[in-house]
């Protein structure tokens, strides 16, 4: 796959307004503002309040780029929108592409007959998610915590931006994941599911393959496996439709403990997909070797209920993850990594992810495996 980056430098207004402001890819309309010195900080007194209008009223971004040569002439391509928030427009070139409800999930479209080599426009209207949330609660008033903006199970939106006992209404909007270019040609991964057996001190890495193709060309898949004392594992199948199955078993495979339980010793994966000699796709992936269950037994006191990793009961030490900060797209790598670590320093072994926020990114669970941090994953 071929990519090029739209993320970066845009321009955003207010919908009713004519005056295009410098904002930032990911982010959203507060950071944005806050950073022109156009809204004061939202967590300062009692201007959460002052700044209520900014959720209450539509918003416009818009880009100018041209498309990179090794993107433009690969025969497949797509706008990928990773998270938008939340209900948008987007436009390519003044053609509508689609519109989002969802900020959560990733959006992706063909766009191979609407690019130029130059000047595309990409252009992205939100509308207001608190005046779509209030119209429906208008209508039938769904339950959700007084400290909220009434109205938020309306939509698939993280709940507590609108407000909770521990939080501001401070619901944003705008491009929160990254965005871009994807080229392709003969075919791509649609999925990619890693699983791990565990039989007689032996451990076997299974990848399962879905596939979008275009042509009946032969394809290979190939999984390697790097050990964490650097020896390297490989394996190969040849795919004639749209799924397969690598599997790869691995020598004196070295476990990986939650903290406090022993080492957290973690093998890299990649997976390949090739045309011949040529690399289609590929996915790299971090992969801590381990059993976990949980055993409920009956006991005097009713059933037990305990978390058995490589065998051995875990004591659960840990704390509830609520999202790191109102707006997600300030939250950097070393801010979070602080956050695990110090969660690790003072002896947990286990994070609650709190299911009011978002679905936590692909860094935070990677933090977790090299902290030792077990994940209980609210939905």
């Amino acid at each position: 796959m071929k990519s090029q980056l739209l993320s970066g430098k845009w321009q955003f207004k207010q919908v009713e307004t004519e005056d295009w402001l410098a904002a930032a890819a990911p982010g959203g309309v507060h950071t944005d503002l806050f950073a022109l010195d156009l809204i004061p900080d939202p967590f300062v007194g009692d201007n959460e309040n002052r700044v209520r209008w900014v959720a209450e009223s539509d918003w416009e971004y818009v880009r100018q780029f041209d498309v990179t040569a090794d993107v433009f002439e690969q025969p497949q391509l797509w706008l990928v929108c990773d998270g938008l928030d939340t209900l948008a427009t987007v436009m390519l070139n003044g053609q509508v592409l689609g519109e989002t409800d969802n900020m959560y999930r990733q959006y992706r479209w063909d766009v191979k007959k609407l690019l130029k080599v130059q000047d595309n426009q990409l252009r992205i209207i939100f509308k207001s998610p608190v005046n779509y949330i209030t119209e429906k609660e208008a209508i039938r008033a769904l339950p959700t915590v007084y400290h909220a903006i009434a109205g938020g199970p309306y939509l698939r939106k993280a709940p507590s931006q609108f407000g909770w006992d521990w939080g501001p209404k401070l619901p944003p909007i705008g491009i929160w994941k990254d965005i871009r270019l994807e080229g392709g040609s003969a075919a791509r991964f649609s999925d990619v599911h890693l699983r791990q057996e565990h039989a007689d001190g032996e451990v076997t890495i299974t990848a399962g393959l879905a596939l979008e193709r275009w042509t009946d060309t032969p394809l290979r898949a190939e999984l390697s496996v790097t050990a964490p004392d650097g020896e390297v594992y490989t394996e190969s199948v040849l795919i004639k439709d749209t799924e397969a199955r690598i599997s790869l078993p691995v020598e004196d495979p070295q476990l990986w403990w939650p903290n406090g339980y022993g080492e957290q010793m973690l093998y890299q994966v990649v997976v390949s997909l090739f045309e011949d000699e040529t690399l289609l796709d590929e996915q790299d992936y971090q992969l801590g070797l381990r059993t976990i269950e949980l055993r409920q037994e009956e006991d005097e006191w009713g059933r037990s209920f305990e978390f058995v990793v490589n065998g051995v009961r875990i004591f659960a030490k840990g704390a509830d993850w609520v999202p790191a900060d109102s707006f997600p797209t300030r939250i950097s790598d070393q801010q979070l990594e602080q956050l695990i670590h110090d969660a690790a320093a003072v002896h947990q072994n286990m994070l609650r992810i709190w299911g009011g926020g978002f679905f936590e990114e692909d860094r935070f669970y990677d933090l977790c495996d090299r902290y030792g941090i077990l994940v209980w994953q609210d939905f």
